[in-house]
C-alpha cells in the first residue's frame, strides 16, 4: 500500500511537472507573439529601408547602424531637443498628478462636507469623457490665454486635478489606511495638513508611484494633445518628431525612424523597471493589512 502510494504520488508530480512546462511553454509562446512587433521594430532599424518591407525576418542581412546617426540629426533640431521637451512636459504632468490627485483623494476619502457624494460621482463621471469632447474648448480657452504653442496646456490642467483615474486609485488607497493613525496624530495636535503630509502621504507611496508611472507612460506617448498645441517645430516633443519622418509627398526615411522609435522607447521601460514593485503594490493592494 505504501509502495502504490509512492508511486501514486511520484506519479502526480511527474504529470504536475509536465502541466506546467506546457502552461509555460504557452506563456512564453504568447509573450513572444505580443514582443514580435517590437523586436521587428528594433530589428528594422538595422536594416537598409529596402530592405524593411521586403525581408520580415528578424535578423538583418545587412547591419546599418548609421540609421541612428542620421535619424538623430535628421530633423529641424537634434533629436535631444524633442527628448528633452518631452521630459520637460512629462516632468510637468508627474508633479502636477502627485500633488493635486493626492489631495483631492485626501479631501474624498478623509473629509467630510456636503456635496461629496455628488462630486465624487461627478468626478467618477469625467473618466467616461472621451479627449475629443472637450479638446475644442480646451482650444478656444488656451488659445485666448495665449498659451498655443507653450507646455502650458500639457502641464497647467493636471495641477488641477482633472485625471479623475489617479484621483480614484488614492481614494480607494487611503480609505484602506487606518483612520486609528489619524486620531492619533489629532490627539498630539496635528490638523488635516501634517495628518496629510506626515502620515497619509508617506504610507501612500505604491499609490504615487502608480500615478507616476501611468502618468510617465501616457504623457510620452500621448501624440493628440500635444500636436494640437504645438505646432512650432522647436516645441516639438518626441512623438510630433517621429511623426516628422513621415512624409505623405516623398520616400518615408523608414530607418532612421524606427531608430529614433526604438531610443523613444527606452525612457519608458527605464522608468517601468525602476518603479515596477510599487506599480504592483499599488493596484494589488488597498491599504494597510
Amino acid at each position: 500500500m505504501v509502495t502504490k502510494t509512492s508511486a501514486a504520488r511520484a506519479a502526480d508530480k511527474r504529470g504536475e511537472r509536465r502541466r506546467r512546462f506546457f502552461v509555460h511553454l504557452g506563456l512564453i509562446g504568447f509573450g513572444l507573439v505580443m514582443l514580435y512587433p517590437l523586436l521587428w521594430m528594433v530589428s528594422s532599424s538595422f536594416k537598409p529601408t529596402a530592405d524593411i518591407f521586403s525581408d520580415p525576418g528578424l535578423i538583418p542581412d545587412t547591419l546599418v547602424p548609421g540609421n541612428y546617426t542620421e535619424g538623430w540629426t535628421a530633423l529641424q533640431f537634434p533629436f535631444h531637443h524633442y527628448i528633452w521637451n518631452s521630459l520637460i512636459v512629462v516632468a510637468g504632468s508627474i508633479a502636477g498628478n502627485l500633488l493635486a490627485c493626492s489631495m483631492a483623494a485626501y479631501a474624498f476619502a478623509r473629509l467630510e462636507f456636503k456635496g461629496k457624494r455628488l462630486f465624487f460621482s461627478i468626478m467618477l463621471m469625467t473618466i467616461m469623457l472621451p479627449i475629443h469632447v472637450v479638446i475644442v474648448p480646451q482650444y478656444i480657452l488656451f488659445a485666448n490665454l495665449d498659451w498655443i504653442n507653450t507646455f502650458y496646456p500639457l502641464i497647467v490642467p493636471k495641477l488641477l486635478a482633472t485625471d479623475a483615474f489617479f484621483i480614484f486609485l488614492m481614494v480607494q488607497f487611503i480609505r484602506g489606511l487606518p483612520r486609528d493613525l489619524d486620531e492619533a496624530a489629532r490627539i498630539d495636535g496635528c490638523g488635516h495638513v501634517r495628518i496629510f503630509l506626515r502620515i497619509v502621504l508617506p504610507l501612500s507611496t505604491p499609490a504615487l508611484a502608480t500615478t507616476a508611472i501611468f502618468t510617465f507612460i501616457w504623457t510620452w506617448n500621448d501624440f493628440f494633445s500635444q500636436l494640437i498645441f504645438l505646432t512650432d517645430p522647436e516645441m516639438y516633443t518626441v512623438p510630433i518628431a517621429l511623426r516628422t519622418f513621415v512624409d505623405s509627398q516623398s520616400q518615408t526615411s523608414w530607418g532612421p525612424l524606427f531608430a529614433m522609435s526604438a531610443i523613444a522607447l527606452g525612457p519608458i521601460f527605464g522608468f517601468f523597471l525602476a518603479g515596477q514593485r510599487y506599480l504592483v503594490r499599488g493596484i494589488a493592494t488597498t491599504g494597510i493589512k
